[in-house]
């Protein structure tokens, strides 16, 4: 299956077409994440045994760029579940292997919740009970909320774990949602949840694991990165070229968010490096949620919508139409 080739097809297709009127809409269409489905991009880092694509890193980045340049709401709901699917192949709870299969389906779709997982004190507690767990406090973004089956749950004990879970994405006595009124993609349902000793049982527990507060790694803000990359490459594509990125020869918004090591990357271009900052500067440093380093349990990015792309291409063809290149600054 030529992954890339079939993620640049539904982007091109299926998710450009539809985006304004996905971003004007009150939640992203259950349609366009069906395609996604279709496709097996729900699988995208699933095992093959599973129905899985089992995605290497730089197809995962190439997968969730080419998706954003398409349509970044519906690729920012999508690619919640991407790390859940990781969890679950992973996880040593004999009880989550029954998961994996309608995860990488699509049958299951997952959002994401990291109050226990953000650095400071805990936003959401977990307490350990005989049968397995009960969470408390809120999670403050949960987002896919009536497009998602499940969300996977990261809570924090006294005794410094944090417990990863899977916890239905329906509202009862122990867990309610307030829905967020977005500046930027509004379409993806963002919702507040709260919990009230909600019972987790020791079956839908992905991991538990010693909580070690610190830096995201390098590639899950690579991940991060791929969705306002994609954004600036389809606004450079509508654009088409201009005398500075000719003279820069040429902006490849995918090198921008290399790990490699600086010894190996492409000579700097002048004009994409002015360029990429203002293309970026519409996503708020609030709409990436953070990640312990400790989790290893997928990778995620945040917000932004229709009025963002916008901005982007207004920005684009300022900068890019702007005087030639100055100097860069590390």
């Amino acid at each position: 299956m030529d992954i890339a080739g079939t993620a640049r097809r539904l982007a091109d297709e299926v998710l450009f077409p539809a985006a304004l009127a996905t971003d004007t809409a009150d939640i992203v269409p259950v349609e366009l994440l069906d395609a996604l489905a279709d496709a097996r991009l729900y699988g995208l880092s699933g095992p093959t045994s599973a129905g899985g694509l089992d995605a290497d890193f730089q197809t995962v980045c190439t997968v969730v760029e080419t998706l954003a340049s398409g349509c970044l709401t519906t690729t920012f709901v999508w690619v919640q579940h991407i790390g859940a699917v990781l969890a679950a192949a992973t996880s040593e709870n004999d009880a989550i292997a029954e998961w994996v299969a309608p995860l990488c389906r699509g049958e299951r779709r997952a959002g994401l919740a990291l109050g226990g997982a953000v650095p400071g004190p805990p936003l959401l507690r977990a307490t350990e009970k005989e049968d397995g767990w009960t969470f408390t406090g809120t999670s403050p973004f949960v987002s896919g909320w009536r497009r998602i089956d499940v969300i996977h749950t990261a809570a924090r004990s006294d005794k410094g774990r944090l417990v990863w879970a899977f916890v239905d994405a329906r509202e009862s006595d122990t867990l309610s949602v307030r829905r967020l009124d977005l500046v930027a993609l509004n379409a993806t349902a963002t919702v507040r949840a709260d919990f009230r000793d909600h019972a987790v049982p020791a079956g839908r527990v992905t991991s538990a694991l010693p909580y070690r507060e610190g830096p995201p790694p390098p590639e899950l803000l690579r991940i991060h990165a791929s969705m306002p990359l994609g954004v600036a490459t389809r606004c450079c594509g509508l654009l088409g070229p201009t005398p500075s990125m000719r003279r820069s020869r040429g902006f490849a918004p995918s090198s921008i968010g290399s790990t490699r090591p600086r010894s190996r990357r492409p000579a700097a271009r002048p004009a994409s490096s002015r360029c990429a900052p203002r293309l970026l500067s519409p996503f708020p440093p609030a709409a990436a949620h953070s990640f312990s380093p400790n989790t290893h349990n997928g990778w995620r990015g945040r917000r932004c919508s229709g009025s963002s792309t916008r901005s982007a291409r207004f920005r684009a063809r300022r900068c890019s139409h702007s005087s030639g290149p100055t100097s860069h600054r590390g």
